[in-house]
């Protein structure tokens, strides 16, 4: 079973976490929880483990992560379960390693605004679905900054910092910071993300993969919340 190891975990948050700084991208405080300060955190801490917020670090089971992987911080989203939290809406920050991306995937779903932050250039590459899920050989209009323009199947889109593109649901897509244009931060806007249900990879991926227990944990990840205390 592919697995992803800890120590690779912590080093992708800490680089992250690092990256924000520079930019002047402040996290909220939970950000920097540890395992021991989660322990004291009870019901009231409960739309954090619910709705995924926080650190999110997976390589899809590819063991290539440094080109098939992604680390992201979840700011605030819904979910598609009825627990009673009323947001229609994500945000997440990523991190974004020049040529690093996530599996080409469209989301069932899920609209999302792509907005580069920070640093270099992202490269958006963008395809429509067909019906039954495959790649399509027609153009697609998708709105760069609310102007509309038309790309051929897999046609990439540059972001220069300041700068995002709209993805309706049922688009193929793949996006990854410009081979020399250096580290970048960028974010997503969306609907409400449901990465258990919402997600259709072209090829096999596992969103969450299992892992390697090689160092001691820092911080959660979103998925990894222990219940709250007492």
């Amino acid at each position: 079973m592919p697995q992803l190891s800890r120590s690779v975990i912590n080093a992708a948050i800490e680089q992250a976490k690092a990256t924000f700084a520079q930019f002047g991208i402040a996290l909220p405080p939970f950000a920097f929880w540890t395992p021991e300060d989660w322990a004291t955190k009870g019901p009231e801490c409960d739309e954090i483990r619910h709705c995924m917020l926080g650190w999110d670090v997976t390589d899809f089971g590819s063991q290539r992560f440094e080109q098939i992987g992604r680390t992201l911080f979840t700011l605030r989203n819904g979910t598609t379960r009825h627990l009673g939290y009323a947001k229609t809406y994500a945000e997440k920050l990523l991190f974004d390693p020049e040529i690093q991306r996530a599996p080409a995937h469209f989301h069932r779903s899920k609209m999302e605004d792509i907005c580069c932050r920070a640093g270099g250039n992202m490269l958006v590459q963008l395809t429509a679905a067909t019906p039954d899920g495959q790649p399509s050989d027609q153009p697609l209009t998708i709105k760069v900054d609310g102007v509309a323009l038309s790309v051929r199947p897999g046609g990439i889109v540059r972001l220069r910092p300041g700068m995002s593109v709209n993805i309706p649901p049922r688009t193929i897509h793949q996006f990854w910071g410009e081979e020399g244009t250096g580290l970048t931060v960028s974010s997503e806007v969306s609907s409400v993300c449901d990465d258990w249900n919402d997600n259709a990879f072209l090829e096999p991926a596992e969103r969450f993969p299992s892992l390697i227990e090689d160092a001691p944990r820092v911080h959660y990840l979103c998925h990894e919340y222990p219940a709250a205390s007492a």
